[in-house]
């Protein structure tokens, strides 16, 4: 068994992969990232321009605008992500734009999540890195799921995601978000919340999505 994220972290933005370390003192470093496919600059504009068409043609009631489905620059991302296959990308942009629309994305704003982001337990920092990313902290220590509401929580993960993306310098592709372990008791763990952030899944979807036939590891072969 296997996890990546899930619809929380990759249709809210332009899709993300994870890399994760261990770093000292208990604080979990993650690096957020997307793998640059591109090969061809004037083929991968023609790919793009055919994704927006489909879109369009089949699934016309979706928004356009940014992050809908004329947004040139996030169809780019998943075709990239989805080693542009002009099938795929339209499947899995379809998917996100509608998680987009249930979940209510666009009418987030600071007053939508001010009393659980008063708890501390997240917040994008004020300063980008030493390799010029924005930075999102999760102090897992003041996350009380018996007290909290998980909308509530999810909401303000969007939120939080969506704003650590916003201040993306031109031509960055990461975030790094911090995740502060120090005083983490049982009271803090959220096996819900969990299932929002990752998605388990199974071999074949980690073979099939993440590797070809002759890179995938030991471990996730036949």
């Amino acid at each position: 068994m296997a996890i990546h994220t899930c619809e929380a972290l990759r249709a809210c933005s332009p899709p993300l992969f994870t890399s994760i370390k261990l770093a000292p003192n208990c604080i979990r470093n993650c690096k957020f990232y997307v793998r640059n496919c591109l090969k061809n600059p004037n083929n991968s504009r023609k790919l793009v321009l055919k994704v927006k068409e489909k879109l369009e043609k089949e699934h016309y009631s979706l928004p356009v605008g940014k992050n809908g489905r004329d947004d040139e620059d996030m169809i780019l991302w998943y075709l990239k992500d989805r080693r542009f296959s002009v099938e795929e990308a339209v499947a899995k942009l379809t998917k996100a734009i509608r998680w987009r629309q249930e979940f209510g994305v666009s009418d987030l704003s600071e007053d939508a999540v001010k009393s659980m982001a008063e708890t501390g337990k997240a917040y994008v920092h004020d300063f980008l890195d030493v390799n010029d990313r924005p930075v999102l902290i999760v102090v897992a220590s003041k996350h009380f799921p018996a007290v909290h509401d998980q909308h509530e929580d999810e909401k303000l993960c969007v939120f939080l995601i969506e704003k650590a993306l916003s201040k993306l310098p031109a031509g960055k592709e990461q975030i790094l978000g911090i995740f502060d372990l120090r005083g983490f008791d049982t009271k803090n763990a959220d096996l819900s919340f969990l299932t929002f952030l990752v998605k388990f899944c199974s071999m074949e979807t980690v073979r099939k999505e993440y590797f070809t036939e002759a890179t995938i590891p030991v471990n996730f072969r036949d």
